[in-house]
């Protein structure tokens, strides 16, 4: 429970983090650090407020009349949403902060706009209308507002799932195995994995079931040539090397050094030899030249809004704009333009975003065909049963967090037919 040194710990962290310049969860890590007094339950405890603060900014600067008091966002959080009593609180606050959280049961919240209610900004609440209907609009926002679960991909290279679900259990109750990725079980979130010798062994990876999906998705075969065009920390590429069982050669591309060392760092402990991380300047990096034609798979998993990763990144619902949207499909198009370039004649490029907007997803797809008659549309429901997964969502992999429970994820498969 939060007591007054805890909650002024997570005002403190609120102060550095709602600049919105840099990830929360690297700001979060930065201050742990810094205080390393705080121990692993005050930690979880801190952890837990920060987050569900940011999910419901909106709605608790609202109530709190917009004043930027981070003390106050805390204890409105607290009352309003974790449904605490100011009994409870007494303890940990002075008595203008007591009065002010007694006028707080009474304010009338029914009368807020649903994008306050549920903390979107306009312009991300009136696209989401527009494509989904109100009603599932307000579903899909809910959703938003509740924290992820802790999903984990099963290193099939080192042990099996069931093997894992065994050695598992001696320290972690509630174990889930996943609905759709053969290879992923769910825990329960805000288990320490850190220092557990399945994770420093490499025998399991933290990864959502939307990308391990995804994974099966790119349906690469033993032998094959894969291309992750946009790697970033390497997650997706370690999974497709452990479905290829170690043979043949998988390229992971990123802009970034840091996130390659990274992956360089993963790669150790996975096991896996088919995997060559390498940094690229940018998508028309001439070492990709030589490469032209020559891969079966090609994934760009392109950079998005990320509104599909709304509950594990809630900061990113006030990063975006209508205007960054516009910018990113720029940047969306010109990657695939690149990308296609790797794959040879019957090889398919696979193309995905953790958006759940159209603008970025279908609308996308519809333009590259257009421009591109050597490339055809393949239905992933036939990858998906051909692969035992039991999901059917039609040409594209859509999944959504109110109807999948994983991250919002949309995918489309192409097949260069000359």
């Amino acid at each position: 429970m939060l007591n007054l040194n805890l909650i002024q710990h997570c005002a403190n962290i609120l102060g550095e983090i709602l600049d919105f310049h840099g990830p929360a969860d690297m700001k979060l890590s930065n201050y742990f650090r810094e205080h390393g007094e705080l121990g692993q339950k005050d930690r979880g405890e801190i952890a837990e407020c920060i987050y569900g603060v940011i999910r419901r900014l909106r709605f608790l600067k609202k109530i709190n009349e917009d004043d930027d008091n981070y003390k106050k966002l805390v204890i409105a959080w607290l009352i309003k949403i974790e449904g605490r009593s100011i009994r409870d609180l007494e303890h940990s606050l002075n008595k203008e902060e007591i009065e002010w959280a007694k006028s707080l049961k009474s304010r009338d919240t029914e009368k807020y706009t649903w994008p306050e209610k549920l903390s979107l900004p306009d312009w991300l609440w009136d696209l989401l209308v527009e494509q989904y209907g109100m009603d599932e609009a307000i579903i899909l926002g809910r959703s938003f507002l509740e924290p992820a679960h802790l999903d984990i991909r099963v290193n099939t290279i080192k042990i099996s799932r069931d093997e894992l679900i065994k050695l598992l259990t001696k320290e972690v109750t509630d174990i889930e195995t996943m609905t759709y990725s053969p290879s992923g079980i769910r825990i329960p979130r805000g288990t320490s994995l850190s220092r557990n010798p399945l994770f420093v062994e490499g025998k399991i990876e933290v990864q959502d079931e939307s990308s391990q999906i995804l994974s099966f998705v790119v349906d690469a075969k033993r032998g094959m040539m894969v291309a992750d065009f946009c790697a970033g920390a390497g997650g997706k590429s370690l999974a497709i090397g452990a479905i290829m069982k170690n043979t043949g050669r998988i390229y992971a591309y990123d802009i970034s050094e840091k996130r390659i060392v990274n992956l360089g760092k993963r790669l150790k402990k996975s096991g896996l030899s088919n995997l060559f991380a390498q940094k690229i300047k940018n998508e028309k990096d001439a070492k990709l030249k030589k490469l032209h034609g020559k891969f079966d798979r090609v994934l760009a998993d392109v950079p998005c809004s990320g509104t599909g990763t709304f509950r594990r990144n809630p900061d990113l619902k006030w990063k975006n704009s209508i205007q960054d949207l516009d910018e990113l499909n720029v940047k969306q198009l010109a990657i695939l333009e690149e990308a296609k370039k790797l794959v040879k004649k019957e090889g398919r490029l696979i193309y995905s975003t953790c958006s759940l907007l159209k603008r970025e997803n279908e609308s996308i797809v519809e333009t590259f065909l257009k421009h591109n008659e050597d490339f055809k549309s393949i239905s992933i429901d036939d990858i998906l049963i051909k692969n035992q997964i039991p999901l059917s969502t039609g040409n594209f992999l859509k999944l959504t967090p109110n109807n999948q429970k994983t991250d919002g994820f949309f995918a489309a498969v192409f097949e260069r037919i000359n």
